[in-house]
């Protein structure tokens, strides 16, 4: 059965403010990488209100604030104050106006979200939002941006590491992720920040969970439900940016969710999927079929795009690093390494005949057992059902 789900168009990207939040956004993130300090706190919290959409926001250290913006800046000297409990406790917590009280009779400020950053199981900092009124939406999204600001400093102690592992764990996970993907999500989050902020934050929430699944630090290996997942997340965003130009149809058997894969093994096939799909003019349509065949699952990822030279990809796969900017060959060597040469990508292609990238992995390797997550939240315009 299809679940058909409606679009919501896009907001007008020339809106200048959209690109002075977009243009904060990338700073923000530049700054974090550099860790917890009051430079970078003050480098960011700008950009962090906006997307919250809420009259004040503060960081804060374990001790003392770093940054403050917006109103009511007579409430950032109780900023400490409020952060104590939460550095101690490690939990998102909601404060009322007693427990940072002022002379103002009409004060904006009611409430604040305390939320936890936490940076490799210690809790650093805080990051509190500062509002009329907390509701549970607000709390759920100020602790979704704290996980990412976290996310961000988490990577500049990595960063930090003097250690060969370290250096190439970084390495290894800053080229997971296309800046320019990263750069262009928040350009696509930032241009709801006025027209639609419900939207902004449903889809600052989408970023969080997948930036934080794809700069997760444990384990080699991950269900095919928890990679489809981020996968979804990463094509919602996508579209956010897109709209009608790029469709997805996706036809998963329910019997291979549990299948252990290499992790982020089927991350970048998308994303070349995406760019190849919205190469040329006109549409781009994305097929993602994942099916039981016995005592393997095989995927496959396709798209209606210009296609390639097939020795271009031959030689791609073989290690040419000029001719393999999105990792191809990395996945191939991956998957390889981990279930033997018979298991390589298969790749079908040719010039104006789009391209399909086709994985099998055997369906009984050891790996994760717990159960998947639910794959019928689905991003927008996605067709989920079992194949055939």
């Amino acid at each position: 059965m299809a679940l058909r789900w409606r679009r919501t168009h896009l907001g007008s990207e020339a809106d200048r403010a959209t690109f002075r939040t977009l243009h904060t956004a990338s700073l923000a993130s530049t700054s974090l990488r550099e860790g917890l300090t009051a430079a970078s706190a003050t480098s960011s919290v700008k950009h962090l209100r906006a997307l919250l959409g809420t009259p004040a926001v503060a960081l804060t250290d374990a001790a003392e604030m770093l940054a403050w913006d917006g109103s009511s800046d007579q409430h950032a000297r109780h900023s400490a104050v409020l952060a104590a409990p939460t550095v101690e406790s490690g939990m998102t917590r909601v404060a009322n106006h007693g427990e940072f009280d002022c002379d103002l009779l009409n004060c904006e400020i009611r409430q604040a979200v305390i939320s936890p950053l936490v940076v490799e199981g210690h809790t650093v900092g805080t990051l509190q939002t500062f509002t009329d009124a907390a509701t549970a939406a607000l709390a759920r999204a100020c602790d979704e941006v704290a996980g990412w600001v976290s996310t961000q400093l988490e990577l500049a102690e990595l960063d930090a590491s003097r250690t060969r592992l370290m250096e190439a764990e970084v390495r290894a996970l800053r080229a997971q992720i296309s800046p320019h993907f990263i750069y262009n999500s928040l350009g696509a989050i930032a241009s709801f920040v006025r027209t639609d902020p419900d939207r902004a934050r449903e889809l600052l929430l989408e970023f969080a969970d997948f930036t934080r699944y794809s700069f997760r630090r444990h384990g080699e290996f991950t269900t095919l439900a928890e990679e489809l997942k981020s996968i979804e997340r990463y094509l919602l965003l996508e579209q956010a940016r897109f709209g009608d130009r790029l469709s997805v149809t996706l036809q998963i058997a329910p019997e291979v969710l549990p299948v252990t894969i290499p992790f982020l093994c089927l991350q970048p096939l998308v994303e070349n999927a995406v760019r190849h799909g919205l190469a040329q003019q006109g549409d781009g349509h994305i097929t993602i079929v994942a099916s039981d065949d016995g005592r393997t699952c095989t995927i496959e990822i396709e798209d209606n795009g210009a296609g390639e030279e097939p020795e271009r990809v031959r030689r791609a796969l073989a290690g040419d690093a000029e001719l393999d900017s999105h990792g191809l060959g990395n996945v191939d060597v991956r998957l390889r390494s981990a279930f033997g040469d018979d298991h390589g990508l298969v790749v079908e292609t040719a010039p104006g005949a789009g391209t399909k990238v086709i994985v099998q992995v055997p369906k009984f390797a050891p790996g994760c057992t717990h159960d998947p997550p639910n794959l019928h939240s689905a991003p927008a315009n996605l067709h989920l059902g079992s194949p055939g």
